[in-house]
């Protein structure tokens, strides 16, 4: 069985059959549980409903790097909003200097109200950064975050990056870039990884795998992630879905999975 430990399924509602055909699609492929991550206040409400609904879903609350400044969580309201018993997570947060510009002061401010809620709850922080690797490690460094624990989410940085994650405690997640032919440099870093540090994910709707490059990714196709893995690596699929469960379990105990 596998787990998606990253999707976003408030954004899949939308395709043919709705979130029932996605999620049934998903256990049709060995997909034992998924984890709808939130990206602002909207949608921290949108996946607290989904996961609501669907006993194999969890959730995160946060606000991702890129949204505006304007929208914030206080410490005190992300933690009175992770009180709900589906929420096991805390983010995505993190640092994106790709798409924002100027002086992103703040997203590094709303970043550390993050760690600091995660902190408070004891619960593992999502982590999401684009070309800023030093100061989110930075950060997470300096701040204590593994005193929470967590993810480096939908990973795509060099082996120095996983190396300084590794060693706070945090797990790598790898999403369908690592099946891109052009992905040399992490396909190098995955074959690295200890195999009890890595999860998988799809980041659904974004980045389906080969072979479904440029199509609308669903959790369903999480498999394929695995599967070039266990290719990569020079091990099976069964041992990369029960290694990479076992590591979900491990870092959401809560989860029920």
């Amino acid at each position: 069985m596998f787990i998606d430990s990253h999707c976003h399924l408030n954004l899949l509602a939308e395709e043919e059959g709705g979130l029932d055909a996605v999620i049934a699609q998903a256990q049709d492929n060995n997909v034992s549980h998924i984890m709808c991550i939130s990206i602002d206040k909207e949608s921290c409400q949108d996946v607290l409903h989904i996961a609501e609904q669907y006993p194999d879903v969890t959730a995160s609350v946060g606000i991702h790097p890129n949204v505006n400044q304007s929208e914030n969580f206080t410490i005190d309201e992300l933690v009175a909003l992770a009180q709900h018993d589906k929420v096991i997570a805390i983010g995505e947060t993190g640092l994106d200097y790709f798409r924002s510009e100027g002086d992103l002061e703040w997203q590094r401010d709303r970043f550390k109200v993050h760690i600091e809620a995660a902190k408070i709850l004891k619960k593992p922080l999502i982590i999401h950064t684009r070309e800023a690797r030093d100061d989110t490690m930075d950060i997470l460094e300096q701040y204590d975050a593994e005193q929470a624990g967590g993810i480096i989410h939908c990973f795509t940085e060099n082996w120095t990056t996983a190396q300084r994650a590794l060693d706070i405690g945090f797990y790598i997640s790898l999403s369908g870039i690592v099946t891109f032919k052009n992905a040399v440099e992490l396909q190098e870093v995955a074959k690295k990884l200890p195999l009890d540090r890595i999860l998988i994910e799809t980041d659904a709707p974004y980045l389906a795998p080969v072979p479904f490059r440029g199509k609308t990714n669903k959790p369903a196709f999480v498999k394929h992630v695995a599967e070039f893995l266990a290719e990569l690596r020079g091990d099976t699929v069964e041992n990369i879905a029960e290694a990479t469960t076992a590591n979900f379990k491990r870092l959401f105990p809560t989860a029920i999975v």
